[in-house]
């Protein structure tokens, strides 16, 4: 998993690749909620290809820290599988996602 932080359009961007899973959320946990600090967060999982209920949680509770600091979180680039746990799991309702990096800071900004 790898976390590349780059600030795009007044949010920071963090592109993710690999698996959200139990083996790797304890490692990205903190340094993702270090990110949701400041500024809104735009997660781009393009290159995730599989997301376990851990990464779910990991997510749900960054969206959560967003929110309560009063600031924007959303996710981008949903592989199919993981669009269809996202679906499943109700996720779409809760975080909000976009296509591309580029959309999900316009709608952010």
């Amino acid at each position: 998993m790898q976390v590349i932080d780059s600030g795009v359009d007044g949010v920071t961007l963090a592109a993710l690749e690999g698996r959200l899973d139990t083996a790797t959320v304890p490692a990205m946990e903190a340094e993702l909620l270090g990110l949701v600090r400041g500024r809104g967060l735009v997660l781009d999982l393009a290159g995730v290809r599989f997301v376990s209920s851990a990464g779910l949680r990991v997510l749900l509770k960054a969206a959560k820290a967003a929110r309560s600091g009063r600031l924007s979180f959303a996710v981008c680039g949903l592989q199919p599988a993981v669009q269809e746990v996202f679906e499943i799991g109700g996720f779409l309702q809760i975080i909000p996602t976009f296509a591309t990096p580029g959309e999900a800071a316009a709608a952010l900004g």
